[in-house]
């Protein structure tokens, strides 16, 4: 802190953080833990944190009784089955989902749920794939399904300093191709909230694009952690998710929600154990089950599944309006911290990435730290610091880089100058734009964060960088994933 400024009142001191404060007693119990080696937790758009109370219910479980797999009629099976489908209803529970109009598969994680849409899609000419800038990689990936199948695949750009996309724009990229003979266009997908800027899109876009004949498949993963997601009234024909980004564990489960009538559109390229009814090798033919079954390949995680039902009665427990809460004010007090910092020439201690107040946005930050003459510090160094100081959080591009050239300003005519083909590595593909830094920093909030986490965090900016004239670092690694 510079000797001429007074201290930041502290989050805990906004009106409104004392009715949160229920996360301030699990903090100390379920979630202390976070708080026994003194470091700082700021990465749950990477990660949500486990409850002990989750690990209980875990193992006490498995001790209890006895699971088998699924694929058989013995009581183990018959138990374990009876698991899994208790969880399948307890996630249309959780989304207000008709189980009617809405059927849960089981995935490894969001990514798996997406490559399931994209491998199945009946993609063609007249059937486009559609999808903002700042999807996530494992949305960016079914492109390569699409274009495989001869369909186009049209980006809506991304748009101003807050990195959002202008409805205008969408229009235009949903009107540019004309309708196929199934009456649908294809298939629109975004995210609900950026997992690198934290900007949330509409919600009333699925109804945009159903209107204009696409199918949508909405990216949750970073967004139903605290935010309501209710598909009585936002009714998306696929829904991704990953449930440890939700509350912490199990990791290795994900989940596709998928319409029925969009399901049964879906033919999938191939076939596994668990997804067919009768299958011949001689007859060179089989049969696919009937129902979200025929999606889910080989054994399900059986013995995690039901550790997903326990944590969305934990999560509806303690509230994810009281999440959703606590998360918004952590954020726009650190925005607001962040961005009134100035180095003693005057130059800005930071440059944020997308929205720089709490409208419309959720608990991610994402920013570079500026030296004193306004150019960024390597965020590898950034990493390297913070990480020593027991801060956890994320620098790079986030498996989002169409967020990060947005937020770079990097435009297509220079990545159309033959320069991809000519680079292998991220560095040489910086080197190439000439850009000065490769990624940025990710601070994000979640269910268990507390006006200490951002304070510290705060702290730390504050005495690292401001007014340090940082030079360049040899000895960073390179960069080896975006």
């Amino acid at each position: 802190m510079r000797p001429e400024q007074t201290p930041a009142p502290s989050p805990a001191a906004l009106p409104g953080y004392a009715d949160t404060a229920r996360i301030d007693e699990l903090r100390a119990t379920e979630y202390r833990h976070l708080d026994r080696h003194g470091q700082v937790y700021l990465d749950y758009a990477g990660a949500g944190v486990t409850a002990q109370a989750q690990v209980r219910a875990h193992h006490d479980r498995l001790l209890a009784s006895l699971y088998g797999n699924p694929h058989s009629e013995s009581p183990t099976s018959v138990a374990a089955g009876s698991l899994v489908e208790s969880t399948r209803r307890a996630v249309l529970d959780f989304f207000h989902a008709d189980p009617t109009e809405y059927a849960v598969v089981f995935t490894p994680n969001a990514s798996g749920a997406c490559r399931l849409v994209g491998e199945a899609y009946d993609f063609g000419q007249d059937t486009p794939f559609a999808l903002t800038w700042d999807n996530h990689n494992s949305v960016n990936g079914i492109r390569e399904y699409a274009r495989a199948a001869g369909a186009p695949v049209r980006y809506v750009p991304l748009s101003g300093p807050e990195l959002r996309v202008a409805e205008s724009d969408l229009v235009t990229v949903l009107d540019a191709e004309r309708r196929g003979p199934s009456g649908r266009r294809g298939l629109f997908a975004y995210p609900a909230q950026s997992n690198f800027s934290g900007v949330q899109h509409p919600l009333d876009w699925v109804e945009l694009a159903h209107r204009h004949g696409y199918d949508v498949l909405l990216d949750a993963a970073a967004f139903a952690a605290t935010n309501r997601l209710d598909l009585r009234s936002v009714r998306p024909d696929f829904v991704c998710l990953s449930w440890y980004k939700l509350f912490g564990y199990p990791t290795g489960v994900g989940a596709l929600l998928a319409r029925r009538d969009a399901l049964a559109r879906l033919r999938r390229p191939w076939f596994a154990g668990g997804t067919i009814r009768a299958v011949s090798v001689q007859g060179d033919w089989y049969r696919s089950m009937d129902d979200e079954s025929a999606f889910e390949d080989g054994t399900l995680n059986f013995l995690s599944i039901p550790d997903v039902e326990f944590g969305l009665r934990w999560l509806h427990a303690i509230g994810v309006d009281l999440v959703h809460a606590r998360v918004g004010l952590l954020t726009e007090w650190l925005l607001d911290r962040l961005t009134a910092l100035r180095h003693r020439t005057g130059e800005p201690l930071v440059r944020v990435y997308g929205p720089t107040t709490g409208v419309g946005r959720g608990g991610t930050v994402t920013f570079n730290v500026l030296r004193p003459d306004g150019s960024p510090v390597d965020e590898r160094l950034v990493a390297r610091e913070s990480a020593a100081a027991g801060f956890s959080l994320r620098t790079g591009c986030f498996c989002n880089p169409g967020a990060g050239e947005g937020a770079f300003e990097i435009s297509g005519t220079s990545l159309r100058r033959g320069l991809l083909a000519r680079v292998d590595t991220i560095d040489e593909y910086l080197g190439a734009l000439r850009l000065p830094t490769g990624g940025a920093v990710r601070v994000s909030f979640g269910l268990a964060s507390n006006a200490s986490d951002a304070e510290r965090f705060l702290a730390f900016v504050e005495a690292s960088y401001l007014d340090r004239h940082v030079g360049a670092e040899p000895s960073l690694p390179p960069r080896l994933r975006c």
